[in-house]
């Protein structure tokens, strides 16, 4: 991968959003319903178009809010990002816009890269996108002339069988223009739930230790023995929440133990979620609500909420934020660590002679949160200046946080790269996994709205909330709507190869002709019903936003 994307395997912002706000001249948002997503930082780009006059650029199938204040909008067709990008940086190349200077000297790799390009010329790129031409003229152009410009993706981008594909094309296009380790541009993916960064960080993922230290290095894996007290830590990757659940029926899964994540709702092809999950030998569930996944569960473990517990968030620009209890836990609840702490205990009391006692960070005695920061200060290069008394204070610290002096980093890649050089890489643009056909003629795409959050168990308790929306909708084009005899009172049956939903309709242009989108906040007509497990070979991640589906009258 570039230097850009996996210099800390992050995904964070490299940019900080206020950063973005006040001083980017152009901002890029592809794959991101970013008012609805992400509504403060929608709002903060809302006024930079309105109040500096910042050009706004959204590509999106769909005619998404943030639409009325672009300048321009892509409408491309779900699933065609690379081609798109690629279309674009041709353009760009063939005018001699890209930035020469930071090319030959930040860069590696662009000849490829370049040749690649130059394969996608702007009558092809609009065959395959359905943008025309004129539109992808009007882009290339603004991204040229408007510097810094600032690229925003989520979702949209990531759910696919190319996601990493698609992310390395964005800093492919930022390298190109020159627009990184600088105010106002960056690349910059916007998190999907409030402390994914922060979980991500501390090593909730299965290749990396906390701080993204590869669990493949010995050095690292030798690290983390010494200071935990333990022997024979792994250096093979592990497995993701999209690997374990098949792994069920393979028998490399037998037991599950799940916090804070609702599977039979949030995981593609959920009848085949539900199946294993009545197989597996054992299930703990460490939730606030009873989810749709406690239904299979064998022990719940009652979990708090954020106004329950202390402890820190790290959010999508990377800033590590003190949360505060404002409330004792309720019931029997209790905070996160403190259930985690007390479980790992328990394990450890099985076998005690595992494990060197005299270790530094072995035993987990945590009294408060404040002692997990320093340990992690202590083995994180990127957290080592992170304590709570600095948080206390005030300061605002983005990692990386060098030493307890340093000030933070509110931009990356100043200078140079993690890795020395940024490298481009060639990327062809590749179909989805799924296309529509006769029998599946429309293209399914999945998402959330403003005013519903993930599976919806917080949002669909809260009265005032659900009296706004209160079912799913199926949005589908007036077009489509007037072929299959529907109106604003009729509901619909979709159908994948996988399943089928009942639904109400929302008749919007919103959408374009052929393109059904719904959400999954609704488990009695979730969108994951259809969806498929199809994964990106290398984040694992499902190809949520192209799925054929057939469109049917509920008579």
């Amino acid at each position: 991968m570039t230097g850009l994307v996996a210099s800390y395997g992050s995904g964070a912002m490299s940019n900080s959003m206020d950063d973005i706000a006040q001083l980017a001249e152009a901002f890029f948002v592809i794959g991101s319903n970013t008012t609805e997503q992400h509504p403060v930082f929608g709002t903060m780009l809302r006024r930079a178009v309105r109040f500096r006059g910042a050009k706004l650029i959204v590509a999106d199938p769909r005619r998404i809010d943030l639409t009325e204040f672009a300048t321009l909008h892509l409408q491309q067709r779900p699933g065609t990002d690379i081609a798109l990008l690629n279309g674009l940086m041709h353009i760009i190349l063939q005018n001699g816009w890209e930035d020469k200077a930071f090319v030959a000297k930040r860069t590696e790799g662009f000849e490829e890269f370049r040749e690649t390009v130059m394969r996608y010329p702007p009558d092809k790129v609009a065959e395959i996108t359905g943008v025309p031409l004129e539109k992808l003229y009007q882009a290339a152009e603004i991204m040229a002339q408007s510097k810094p410009m600032a690229v925003m993706w989520a979702m949209g981008i990531t759910q696919h069988i190319t996601g990493v594909r698609n992310v390395m094309s964005l800093a492919n296009l930022q390298m190109l223009l020159g627009n990184v380790g600088v105010p106002g541009g960056g690349v910059n993916p916007l998190r999907g739930q409030n402390n994914v960064q922060g979980a991500c960080d501390l090593g909730g993922l299965p290749n990396v230790y906390p701080g993204y230290q590869n669990v493949t290095i010995p050095a690292h894996k030798e690290k983390f023995e010494a200071a935990w007290g333990v022997k024979g830590l792994k250096t093979e990757v592990g497995m993701t929440l999209t690997e374990m659940v098949p792994g069920i029926e393979t028998g490399a899964i037998h037991a599950l133990y799940i916090m804070a994540e609702d599977p039979a709702v949030s995981d593609p092809d959920s009848a085949h979620i539900r199946h294993n999950l009545q197989q597996v030998d054992f299930v703990a569930l460490q939730e606030i609500f009873p989810s749709e996944t406690a239904a299979f569960a064998d022990v719940l473990l009652p979990g708090a909420s954020f106004a329950e517990k202390d402890g820190t968030f790290t959010n999508t620009e990377r800033r590590i934020q003190r949360v505060r209890r404002a409330i004792p836990p309720l019931g029997e609840s209790r905070p996160d660590w403190v259930i985690i702490r007390d479980l790992a205990r328990r394990l450890m009391a099985l076998d005690p002679a595992r494990f060197d006692w005299q270790a530094p960070h072995v035993g987990w005695d945590y009294k408060h949160p404040s002692e997990v920061m320093d340990e992690l200060a202590a083995l994180t290069p990127i957290y080592a200046g992170v304590r709570y008394e600095r948080l206390e204070k005030g300061e605002r610290l983005q990692w990386p946080v060098k030493d307890e002096t340093h000030p933070g980093t509110p931009i990356l890649h100043v200078g140079q790269f993690t890795r020395g050089k940024g490298r481009f890489h060639a990327i062809d643009h590749l179909e989805p996994a799924e296309g529509p056909d006769e029998a599946y003629p429309f293209i399914m795409s999945t998402g959330r709205v403003l005013y519903h959050w993930h599976g919806g168990e917080m949002t669909r308790r809260a009265e005032g909330l659900v009296k706004v929306y209160d079912e799913p909708l199926a949005e589908i084009n007036p077009d489509d709507a007037a072929r299959l005899h529907l109106d604003e009172a009729s509901r619909v049956r979709i159908t994948s190869r996988r399943g089928a939903i009942e639904t109400a309709v929302l008749i919007t242009e919103r959408v374009p002709p052929g393109m059904v989108y719904t959400n999954f906040h609704f488990p009695q007509a979730g969108a994951n019903e259809l969806t498929q497990a199809v994964l990106d070979p290398q984040a694992k991640i499902p190809e949520y936003k192209v799925t054929a589906v057939r469109v049917e009258k509920v008579a």
